[in-house]
């Protein structure tokens, strides 16, 4: 999976390739260790003298050491034999020497090495959210997205009351989300949930898996039921399911072919008449000033989202944020085109960065006078607390314990 990784792959993509062939259990502890790896790759390496090893060897020797740091439940000696039998496979004898030496040596140490969050993350976006977080809240958010985020469901077939029942009755503790954005399942020290197709209801529809933040999204998107809206970049599908059940009218598309088959397959289970297509926004696939609605979930950076995705951190760079906000700028220009007069336009994206956030919007209305911000109505309002001083959503992990996520609802006024 870590070749996978830093071959272009995303953890999830390595995961389901590698993984198929695999038991449960191992398949679990696998991912547990590929993803500990990833999220604390500096930090690890800041451990280990990789400088004289064998680049073969680089990758088992964060394992091993993961597992001595982190993995109270693999036993040292475990952990250092795993560790020297695979470096013998890779790099032979020589190789198994040195992860030997190397790991026994840290197994001996005390005081279990350096925990400071930083080191789990490139120094440069550490930089980046104390200048605009401040201290106290960048090292809140980079303790959150060392930790394994909670899994949230969604009702979709069936009612937070029925999922609630239905989950205690196999044993699974259950609490209200954040916000009351869904029902949270909670798991005891040392286990973890199975994958979400194997929980109760998931084949019948019962619910998607959804963290509040985006739940909360579509809360404050307010579209009026009976509204037809075009959520244009679409996949995976669950903010489509959570329209669709608030009594708007969703076609849906997506610009990404191999992910459109993903999209069908959530509105499928899930039971709602989704209209789906493979589209992409830039092309004008509706005349323009026709649409009552158009919610631009925008692809992004992602940085909202690095608990959930530990690879992510070290994928995304300057450059990345950069691109993002120009990608997001032509979607939000093309999406702009399709709203009719009185109609609605929704921005929104899981990033924790200005410039595709707030900087984004206020760059549009200067160059779009025709929209302005519109507060949803008071009775879909989202907490005050989650609210921007100009009046977009925006969710933290560091404050309000979801994914990080920004909305912006505009409308058409001339």
């Amino acid at each position: 999976m870590l070749d996978a990784v830093r071959g272009g792959a995303t953890l999830q993509g390595a995961r389901d390739g590698a993984l198929a062939n695999l038991m449960e259990r191992d398949r679990r502890l696998a991912y547990e260790l590929a993803a500990g790896v990833l999220r604390r790759r500096a930090q690890l390496d800041g451990m280990l003298e990789l400088a004289t090893a064998d680049p073969r060897l680089h990758d088992v020797l964060r394992l091993g050491a993961y597992q001595l740091r982190a993995l109270a439940r693999v036993p040292a000696y475990a952990a250092v034999s795993t560790s020297v039998e695979l470096a013998r496979e890779m790099a032979g004898e020589g190789g198994a020497r040195y992860v030997n030496r190397a790991l026994r040596s840290l197994a001996r140490e005390t005081g279990g090495g350096s925990q400071e969050a930083e080191l789990t993350h490139p120094k440069w976006l550490v930089d980046r959210w104390r200048r605009h977080f401040g201290d106290a809240d960048a090292t809140k958010l980079l303790a959150w997205n060392d930790t394994r985020p909670a899994v949230t469901l969604q009702p979709a077939g069936w009612g937070i009351e029925q999922l609630t029942v239905r989950f205690q009755a196999v044993g699974f503790g259950v609490r209200e989300a954040p916000y009351g954005a869904g029902l949270q399942l909670l798991v005891s020290p040392g286990s973890r949930l199975p994958p979400p197709a194997q929980l109760p209801g998931f084949a019948e529809g019962g619910f998607v898996v959804q963290d509040p933040a985006h739940a909360l999204v579509c809360r404050f998107a307010a579209i009026p039921p009976g509204t037809v809206v075009y959520d244009a970049c679409a996949a995976p599908g669950g903010k489509a399911v959570a329209l669709e059940r608030g009594g708007a009218r969703v076609m849906a598309g997506d610009a990404r072919r191999e992910r459109v088959g993903r999209l069908v397959e959530t509105a499928r289970r899930a039971g709602v008449a989704i209209r789906v297509a493979v589209a992409d926004l830039l092309a004008a696939p509706f005349r323009s000033e026709t649409l009552a609605a158009v919610l631009v979930d925008a692809p992004c950076s992602a940085t909202g989202t690095m608990a959930r995705h530990p690879d992510a951190r070290w994928r995304v760079t300057p450059r990345t944020i950069a691109r993002a906000a120009q990608r997001q700028r032509a979607l939000l220009a093309a999406a702009a085109a399709l709203v009719r007069s009185g109609g609605l336009l929704v921005y929104a994206t899981c990033s924790l960065e200005p410039e595709e956030n707030g900087d984004m919007v206020t760059d549009f209305l200067a160059r779009h006078p025709e929209f302005a911000r519109v507060p949803p109505p008071a009775g879909d309002a989202v907490p005050a607390a989650l609210l921007t001083p100009d009046g977009d959503f925006q969710s933290l992990p560091q404050r309000h314990g979801t994914d990080g996520a920004y909305a912006a609802r505009l409308a058409r006024v001339r």
